[in-house]
Order: structure tokens, then C-alpha cells, then sequence
């Protein structure tokens, strides 16, 4: 009896993984909405390429890359998330256009991936305010500046205590 119930919690423990899959579901719905953004983006910007200044296509070029990353970041989580928590996907093993990367990112290659994204965004972000720097405050700046020593100093945390574990580990 005991065998028994030890092995049915496991089953529900192991099946529980399952329970990500939506959040999954709505992030690759998540990607829908990054490209039907960058395509209102355009379609506001096309108009006013040949008067808009280089200041303003910068500006524009700068957003679409922040898209870019961003949706990036996300189809990289939904990848290496589900792979590394939930199932293997195996639909895409005989396909020419699977990522290299994928199957092979494990968690702490993940946060690695996710911090430089994360750190990325936010210098393209810093990159915007300054070329538009009459439309923030000084305050917004100083802290949208510590923001971003703050995710490049956790960043090297993260990849010393990552370091640090991998020798721990193979010694």
C-alpha cells in the first residue's frame, strides 16, 4: 500500500510539470502580438520616411531592435522552458530549421541568456532616451542609468556564481 501511494504521488509530482504548458501557450500567443506591434510601428512610420529626420529613423530603427530582442527573449524561454521543465520537442528534430542552440540550453545557460537580453533591452532603451533627451527628466534618467548598472552588475553575478558552481562541480 505504501509502494502504492508513494507512486501515485509521484506520478502527480512528475505530471504536475504539465501545469506550464499554458504559460507556454501564452507566451508563444505573447510573440503574435510582438509582430503585430512592430508591424503598426511601421505602418505609422512608412509614411513619414522620406520628411521624418535621422534622429527619428534612428529612433524607430532603435524600437524595432528592442522588439526584436525582446520577442527574441521570449521565444528563447519558450524554447529552453519547456524543453528543460515540461517535454522534449521532438517535432522539431528532423526539421533543417531548428535552432542550434536548442535542446542544449540548460537553466543556468538560460539565465545567462536571459540577464544579456534583459541587459541589451535596456541599453537600447537608455540608447532611445538619449537621443530624445528634452522628453525625459533628469530624475528618470539617473535611475533609468542605475537600473541599468544594476542588471549589468547582476549579470556578472550571475556569471561568476554560475562560474564558480561549474568548478565546484567538476572538481
Amino acid at each position: 500500500m505504501k509502494d502504492y501511494i508513494e507512486n501515485s504521488l509521484e506520478k502527480s509530482i512528475f505530471a504536475s510539470r504539465w501545469f506550464l504548458a499554458p504559460i507556454y501557450i501564452v507566451l508563444s500567443i505573447s510573440l503574435f502580438f510582438i509582430t503585430v506591434k512592430v508591424i503598426q510601428e511601421f505602418m505609422h512610420f512608412a509614411p513619414l520616411l522620406f520628411t521624418i529626420d535621422l534622429k527619428g529613423m534612428m529612433l524607430f530603427v532603435l524600437h524595432i531592435v528592442d522588439l526584436a530582442l525582446v520577442g527574441n527573449l521570449v521565444l528563447m524561454i519558450i524554447f529552453a522552458g519547456y524543453e528543460n521543465f515540461v517535454s522534449k520537442i521532438s517535432i522539431a528534430d528532423g526539421s533543417e530549421d531548428k535552432p542550434s542552440w536548442m535542446g542544449k540550453v540548460d537553466f543556468s545557460e538560460l539565465k545567462l541568456k536571459l540577464i544579456a537580453s534583459i541587459v541589451a533591452i535596456s541599453g537600447i532603451n537608455l540608447l532611445e532616451t538619449f537621443m530624445d533627451l528634452s522628453a525625459v527628466s533628469d530624475r528618470e534618467i539617473q535611475w533609468m542609468v542605475i537600473i541599468h548598472v544594476v542588471f549589468i552588475f547582476s549579470g556578472v553575478l550571475l556569471a561568476m556564481m554560475d562560474f564558480i558552481a561549474s568548478k565546484s562541480n567538476s572538481h
